[in-house]
């Protein structure tokens, strides 16, 4: 079984330096011209690790400022929907697809052409290490014409349209790549607003590209903070400092006026990984203990104070099909007496529920019989420990439908016997059956009544305890007009963002 090397940019979790709101001239409300409204101002969780590289987690951030988009994107229904790509369509029994492209230029005025964009993806399948969309894809990008560019996979990929709506497939002018090993994202990109200026990884500026094929922003241009701390966003909305203050504490809530207050389910989870591969969790009687142990509407009331859900399962009510499709777990081992039975149960602080949740987890195992130690440190003194090993259980964030909006994707990285990011290492015959089954499924509805054949399969052998799919809890200002908050933390400004 291969250990995880590191997790996947949809986590989100690195700990990040706190920005400031001290006003300047990029902040000014003054309209820009006729008919605009004002500059926005944003506070976003967090910062650019990678110095804004399109390859990694940062994609994501500039995703949700409206910098950068590729082929695809997804609707509120988890599908492929046309974004550079007006249309496309599989060939070679699913081996290639052609994408035809949209007239659309690039925010340095050069006009989006096939060629540059089977540069952009060929770029994106060289980088080191590859994006996480691309993990065990191996893609080939060639112009047909001017407005047709092939797309290429060694194997059938079925899934390919989705796959491309990852901000990490992003395409970018041809300038972009002239530093070999490097995107330079600033003024390259095709989306409404244009990376103009970098203040560290403390702010960022973004101004209006008015030449974007999907029409002019309603916004001259945004500016953007990265505070790390949710009672310092929490404030600065509260006191006007900001527009929109991303992602917000729950215990937050209360104190802001409750027309500031945002909510959307999303696909992220709370769950509790088990061990399988060494400690008290080999034994399958000791996971069903724990999951008998746990009552998740406890966590969900308090840690989350109602801003989540118990769990019905790995997919949770923003994907709207999971509910009728879900298969029941069967086979599970029967709970035998932990005893006493020493278990360390380990999480991060950069979010502020988690530690909450293992503290109530604690409790809850120990009156089934386990002596429970917590370990609680930030993600980036945890990242080593957790992908060794170290700990017999862990509560982990994780927004299922981030990397590609495929959910089979998501459960061949997170619980086969290869999987990438298998945090339980997991490696079960039955599992993994099921799920290349479901990987071979190119047919919509008959992709995801195989995905919930395999998450039942996946339950069933307890190696993930789901506790409860997150809202989304944003801060927007009632200024502020057509804010783009969904259920994949792909998006939050668009054309019609403005104040």
């Amino acid at each position: 079984m291969r250990t995880p090397r590191r997790l996947i940019a949809g986590l989100f979790v690195l700990p990040l330096l706190s920005g400031c709101f001290a006003s300047s001239g990029d902040d000014s409300s003054a309209s820009s011209g006729s008919g605009d409204g004002a500059r926005l101002r944003v506070a976003l969780p967090f910062a650019p690790t990678e110095n804004y590289s399109p390859y990694g987690q940062d994609a994501m951030l500039l995703s949700r400022l409206g910098v950068i988009e590729g082929l695809t994107k997804l609707d509120a229904n988890g599908t492929a929907v046309p974004a550079l790509a007006e249309s496309w369509s599989s060939e070679n029994g699913g081996r290639s697809w052609l994408f035809t492209l949209r007239d659309a230029r690039f925010q340095d005025g050069e006009a989006v052409t096939a060629k540059a964009v089977a540069a952009a993806l060929t770029a994106a399948g060289k980088a080191d290490p590859a994006p996480s969309a691309l993990a065990g894809v191996k893609l080939t990008a060639a112009a047909e014409d001017d407005r047709r560019v092939r797309v290429s996979t060694a194997e059938a990929d079925p899934v390919l349209p989705l796959r491309l709506s990852n901000p990490s497939l992003a395409v970018f002018a041809p300038k972009a790549y002239a530093k070999k090993g490097t995107v330079n994202v600033q003024g390259t990109a095709t989306g409404p607003f244009a990376l103009t200026r970098i203040d560290g990884d403390t702010a960022a500026t973004l101004d209006r590209f008015d030449d974007y094929w999907g029409g002019r922003a309603q916004a001259p241009g945004v500016t953007a903070r990265f505070v790390s701390d949710g009672t310092a966003r929490a404030n600065a909305l509260r006191t006007g400092d900001v527009d929109i203050a991303e992602s917000l504490p729950v215990a937050q809530v209360a104190s802001l006026d409750k027309d500031d207050v945002h909510e959307v389910d999303t696909a992220r989870n709370t769950s509790l990984y088990l061990d399988t591969r060494s400690g008290a969790f080999t034994d399958a009687g000791l996971r069903a203990a724990a999951r008998e142990a746990i009552d998740p509407s406890v966590i969900a009331k308090g840690a989350y104070e109602g801003y989540a859900v118990p769990a019905r399962g790995l997919f949770g009510p923003a994907l709207t099909w999971a509910a009728g499709k879900r298969v029941e777990p069967t086979g599970r081992a029967r709970a035998t007496g932990p005893d006493g039975e020493r278990i360390t149960l380990a999480t991060y602080s950069d979010r502020p529920e988690l530690p909450e949740t293992a503290q109530v987890l604690q409790q809850q195992l120990r009156k089934a019989g386990f002596e429970v130690k917590l370990e609680v440190r930030t993600y980036a003194r945890l990242e080593g420990d957790l992908l060794d090993g170290t700990f017999d259980a862990a509560v982990f964030s994780r927004n299922m439908m981030l990397d590609t909006g495929d959910p089979v994707t998501v459960l061949a990285s997170d619980y086969t016997c290869d999987g990438s990011n298998n945090l339980s290492f997991l490696c079960d015959r039955k599992v993994d059956k099921l799920v290349a089954a479901a990987q071979a499924e190119s047919d919509t509805a008959e992709r995801q009544d195989a995905a919930m054949k395999a998450e039942a399969a996946v339950l069933g052998t307890d190696a993930v305890i789901p506790l409860v799919h997150l809202k989304l809890v944003a801060g927007i200002a009632t200024s502020v007009r057509g804010a783009l908050p969904d259920p994949y933390e792909r998006t939050l400004i668009g054309t019609g963002t403005r104040r």
